[in-house]
C-alpha cells in the first residue's frame, strides 16, 4: 500500500475527493485501509451488512445482483479510480448488491463508522461524496435509458469508445471481461453480442483478435 503522504496525494485524483485540500485528504488516508483480493474473491455479498465503502487502486471489480429467478444482471464493472458502496456506506442499510474481483485486486476500504466521523469534522468532503453520487445516479439513469432506447450493437459501440477513453483515446483496446461477462453488463446475451459485435465489424468499424478489439472509424462508431 501506498504509505499515508502519497495515498493523500493518490485520493486528489479520486471525482469524490478532488478538490479538497491537503489537511482534509491527510485524515482521509489516515482511516484508509488496504484490502487485497485474489480472482473470484468476494468483496461482499447482497444483502449483508455494509461496513463501508471501496475504491480500486488496482484491478477489475464485477458488482452484480441476482433477481429472484436466480439470473445474474452485472450492473457496472469497477476499474482503478472508480469507487463503489458509498450510498449504503450513507444509509448503512446492507449491500444491495454483490461484489467480486475479477483478477487479483487491491481495494482501499474506508470504514463506515470512521467515515461518518471524519464529516462531522471536515463537512466540505461530504459535499464533494453529494457530487459523486450525483455522477453515480446519472450513470443509472443513461443505463437505464439505453437499455430502453439503443439496441444492442448501440450499447456494445458506447461500451467500447467508453473504455477507449479510459486508456487515454487508443484506436486498439483489450477486452478485460469475458464476452458472458459483457454481455450481461450491457443487458443481453452472449449469441445477441457476437452478432453485434458481428455487425460492427462487416460494417468496417471495428476489427476484433481475440480480445483485441481496433476502432477503425470513431466518428463512424459514435454515430
Amino acid at each position: 500500500m501506498l504509505n499515508r503522504d502519497d495515498l493523500s496525494k493518490w485520493l486528489q485524483d479520486i471525482l469524490i475527493f478532488r478538490g479538497l485540500s491537503t489537511e482534509q485528504l491527510i485524515p482521509l488516508a489516515q482511516i484508509a485501509q488496504l484490502q487485497i483480493f485474489e480472482k473470484n474473491d468476494t468483496i461482499f455479498y447482497q444483502g449483508s451488512e455494509a461496513t463501508g465503502f471501496f475504491i480500486v487502486q488496482i484491478g477489475l471489480v464485477k458488482v452484480s445482483k441476482l433477481g429472484a429467478n436466480g439470473k445474474e444482471r452485472i450492473l457496472h464493472l469497477f476499474k482503478k479510480c472508480d469507487y463503489f458502496a458509498e450510498v449504503p456506506a450513507f444509509d448503512g442499510k446492507p449491500f444491495p448488491a454483490s461484489a467480486i474481483a475479477l483478477e487479483y485486486t487491491e481495494l482501499i476500504f474506508f470504514s463506515r463508522l470512521n467515515f461518518l466521523n471524519l464529516l462531522h469534522q471536515y463537512p466540505a468532503i461530504a459535499i464533494n461524496m453529494l457530487t459523486g453520487m450525483a455522477n453515480h445516479s446519472r450513470k443509472l439513469a443513461q443505463m437505464g435509458e439505453d437499455l430502453s432506447f439503443k439496441d444492442v450493437p448501440q450499447r456494445l459501440a458506447d461500451y467500447l469508445l467508453d473504455l477507449s477513453d479510459r486508456e487515454f483515446g487508443a484506436n486498439v483496446i483489450t477486452l478485460n471481461v469475458t464476452k458472458t461477462q459483457l454481455a450481461a453488463s450491457l443487458g443481453t446475451i452472449s449469441a445477441t453480442l457476437s452478432r453485434a459485435f458481428s455487425r460492427l465489424s462487416s460494417e468496417g468499424l471495428i476489427t476484433i483478435n481475440g480480445s483485441r478489439v481496433e476502432l477503425l472509424d470513431r466518428d463512424r462508431l459514435a454515430d
